[in-house]
């Protein structure tokens, strides 16, 4: 291509699933626009969405209990589990829509049908899953959740977790039998295949170092070829920046006035797998826990069944780790070079406000194996060191902001769109739940860039997304409706699982 200019409607950077979800929307609603992705890596999907980057829970608020909070009065506030949930029904939507019309083929290759639970220990921890049960079981879109606090119906449902339990404490557990394990990169590769069959350009070891705005309104970005070396212009009318944790370094490149008094903190995380089958079989489910006193949201422990490559597969998680990086493939100089002038007060007041995180990240550093065994140990009682193995997950790029509510360098623990005012650029920042709600934060970045095309484009997105502009829990029959049919298309309704 050389130094010539190469014109596209849009472009898209990052070959992950946000890109992959947001290049499937475009090419569906308007195939005639022509998409460019670049990646710097050799195939999709190998960073924040690779299936062993992320803990594969479809994040539907089911078991996760950071997402409900005990209000002063003692009454729990279940609405972000009721957002998140209903995010990730638009998210099992989509994806129906595509195996459906044979734009991706096989879900079993990426999404497969596992029980959701909650499970604490201690008499107010009990309490406080028995008021969660009672608030969400009422709810439609929390629909046969059920609660135990029999350590025989217990042993029933996580025989590995109760064995040789010796404790005097009460324990308790909520089961949701409609959950997922979800393989983010397998549907990141297979939406790639799609797109790629679509004629969208894609190319594989190209990284994009620079980007500016040109006299006629379009955005210029400076692209090296990491096999020949050499360096490529393109243009385009919109740009996509779906890096992961190599997003905020490329967003502040773009100087648009959003992309100031922003920062980023980077915390990787690490995992226990197993490595003996035995162990494995016994377990089948996404069991998490309630973090510790003082520890961040990101910290919540849990012990997953997983399906890798048509394999059963069980990890324990997370522990936290520190790298300035903000990719696995990333620089040392990460962190440092993203400290600019316009944001530079945010990130000091968040290293002061965030005093407790830094203990918290330095404690989990400096963990021996025994004692993460010793964690593991509070859900496995059995726990062998010989049968797990340490292996290091992906790097999460935590936002750093002001708000209101926060006031300056008020770390978020969310997913963050970024949009430029007049809609030519959209990023993608943060984390949890991240990729279980790719489809509706890309819902989001379509009507915020594209306001005027919404019209127009509805009638298409409701029969992808049949519940597009409702709120699915106002609907009980609806929301039955969906789910079936949902759990039809995806292979989510057979009762045993067969792995090849």
């Amino acid at each position: 291509m050389g130094n010539r200019d190469n014109k596209t409607d849009v472009i898209l950077i990052g070959a992950g699933i946000m890109s992959a979800t947001l290049g499937t929307f475009l090419k569906e609603l308007v195939p005639e626009w022509d998409i460019t992705v670049f990646e710097s890596l050799s195939k999709p999907g190998e960073e924040s969405s690779n299936e062993w980057n992320n803990a594969g829970t479809g994040h539907a608020a089911l078991c996760e209990l950071n997402y409900t909070v005990e209000k002063p009065d003692g009454s729990l506030d279940i609405s972000k589990a009721i957002k998140i949930n209903e995010q990730f029904q638009v998210s099992m939507q989509f994806w129906s829509y595509l195996v459906k019309n044979n734009l991706i083929r096989n879900p079993q290759e990426f999404i497969m049908p596992l029980p959701h639970m909650s499970m604490v220990q201690g008499e107010e921890n009990v309490s406080f899953l028995k008021k969660r049960y009672e608030a969400m079981s009422k709810n439609p879109l929390f629909e046969g959740m059920e609660f135990s606090d029999n350590p025989e119906k217990l042993s029933e449902w996580i025989p590995l977790i109760m064995k040789e339990r010796q404790t005097n404490e009460p324990i308790a557990a909520t089961k949701v039998e409609y959950g997922t394990d979800v393989n983010f990169g397998a549907l990141t590769r297979l939406l790639f295949e799609h797109l790629s069959a679509q004629n969208v350009n894609i190319q594989y070891r190209h990284r994009v170092n620079n980007m500016k705005r040109t006299s006629d309104g379009l955005w210029e970005l400076k692209v090296k070829n990491l096999d020949s070396g050499n360096v490529e212009h393109h243009k385009a009318k919109f740009i996509f920046i779906g890096g992961g944790g190599g997003s905020l370094p490329l967003l502040q490149k773009t100087r648009i006035p959003e992309s100031k008094h922003i920062g980023g903190f980077p915390v990787s995380g690490l995992f226990m797998v197993c490595n003996n089958p035995e162990v494995v079989e016994k377990h089948h489910a996404k069991v998490y826990g309630k973090a510790k006193v003082g520890a961040p949201p990101m910290s919540v422990p849990h012990l997953d069944t997983r399906f890798i490559d048509n394999k059963k597969s069980l990890l324990f998680g997370p522990f936290a780790g520190f790298s300035p990086k903000f990719l696995k493939t990333g620089s040392m100089f990460d962190l440092i070079l993203s400290v600019k002038p316009n944001n530079v007060l945010t990130m000091l007041s968040a290293g002061v406000k965030e005093m407790a995180l830094t203990k918290y990240l330095i404690q989990q550093v400096l963990l021996s194996k025994e004692q993460r065994m010793e964690e593991l140990r509070e859900f496995i009682p059995t726990a062998k060191s010989e049968d797990w193995d340490l292996v290091v997950a992906g790097q999460r790029v935590q936002v750093i902001k002001d708000t209101e509510a926060g006031g300056k360098g008020t770390l978020q623990f969310g997913t963050e769109v970024i949009t430029s005012s007049d809609g030519s650029v959209a990023a993608l920042l943060g984390a949890s739940p991240g990729a279980s709600t790719a489809v509706h934060v890309m819902l989001e970045v379509l009507s915020r860039c594209f306001p005027e095309h919404m019209n127009e484009w509805e009638v298409k997105i409701k029969k992808m997304i049949p519940s597009f502009g409702m709120s699915l829990m106002d609907y009980p029959e609806l929301l039955q409706e969906i789910r079936q049919s949902s759990e039809k298309a995806l292979g989510l309704d057979k009762k045993e699982l067969i792995l090849s």
